[in-house]
């Protein structure tokens, strides 16, 4: 069986993954910041000593970069590029310390890289312009990363956003399942009618799976679906599933200054790297996260 090892085993994409290649018959090992436990190693990303130790004992033939600071609206700017930017090229040059070249490394970037493009569907071939701290630290990421491109295997991830059982409430579609659960008659959002990729998670592990089995290298590629969904629709839909309607208020504190209006991806790369990956419907991802 072929190692893999993935940080950030214990977030919400880590845990789906992880159980995921396990299916598809993977040695499955991680790394946490909080624990340690079976195949699993604490690990800060930001402590290069810490990374070496776990390359060492567990010398993966594949590397799956998930651990970082997801949330946009985290509170310290300086927090997103030592652990998003700084902490992968940590991994990188321990890679290379230690002359270990795995047969992938896929690193995960994000889409808000991209940024308001004023297009309604955004591609590799676009000038990144990151209007947040989030995107600009892993915009800097992508751009130190391609730096080992001569030196490792890599491939750079855009996920464009993905959601299902077990991600955290602080983002947007748990944040609606919860109230519906709770049978809440009013819900505060923001601006109701921004598109975005609401893509099931299986789809993304799928993704990373076929991402590890293919050729490419030295690539940067989005994560999507060229599917969007309004947020408007999103309502609609959990409405109909849960058989009431819900009164929506517009907080204004939930309309960003900076909100991106449409994201979403073009899945022309990626699809000609990997082959097409086909998904659920979006009503069965928010029944189920509903039902559990």
């Amino acid at each position: 069986m072929k190692k893999v090892l993935i940080t950030g085993i214990d977030s919400f994409t880590g845990v789906h993954l992880s159980s995921y290649l396990e299916k598809a018959k993977y040695d499955v090992y991680g790394t946490s910041f909080f624990e340690s436990g079976a195949k699993k190693y604490r690990c800060d990303v930001t402590c290069k000593e810490q990374i070496l130790e776990v390359l060492q004992k567990v010398k993966p033939d594949f590397f799956i970069h998930l651990s970082g600071i997801s949330f946009a609206a985290h509170g310290s700017h300086e927090e997103f590029y030592r652990v998003n930017t700084i902490g992968t090229t940590n991994i990188l040059d321990a890679f290379v310390e230690l002359e270990q070249n795995p047969s992938k490394i896929v690193l995960a970037s994000s889409a808000t890289v991209y940024g308001n493009q004023g297009l309604e569907v955004l591609d590799e071939s676009l000038c990144p312009l990151p209007a947040n701290h989030y995107g600009a630290s892993k915009y800097a990421m992508e751009s130190l990363s391609r730096g080992y491109f001569d030196k490792l295997s890599i491939i750079i991830t855009r996920p464009f956003n993905y959601t299902g059982v077990g991600q955290a409430e602080q983002f947007l579609i748990p944040k609606i399942i919860k109230h519906f659960k709770e049978k809440k008659d009013v819900i505060e959002l923001g601006n109701l009618h921004v598109e975005r990729e609401f893509n099931d998670v299986s789809f993304t592990c799928e993704v990373y799976k076929k991402l590890l089995e293919c050729d490419a290298k030295g690539e940067v590629v989005n994560i999507a679906s060229n599917r969007g969904i309004k947020l408007l629709h999103v309502i609609e839909m959990m409405s109909e599933i849960a058989g009431y309607k819900i009164e929506v208020k517009i907080n204004p504190a939930f309309v960003r200054k900076d909100e991106i209006k449409s994201l979403t991806g073009s899945s022309s790369k990626l699809f000609a790297l990997i082959g097409e990956v086909e998904q659920k419907e979006f009503k069965q991802t928010l029944r189920k996260m509903l039902e559990i």
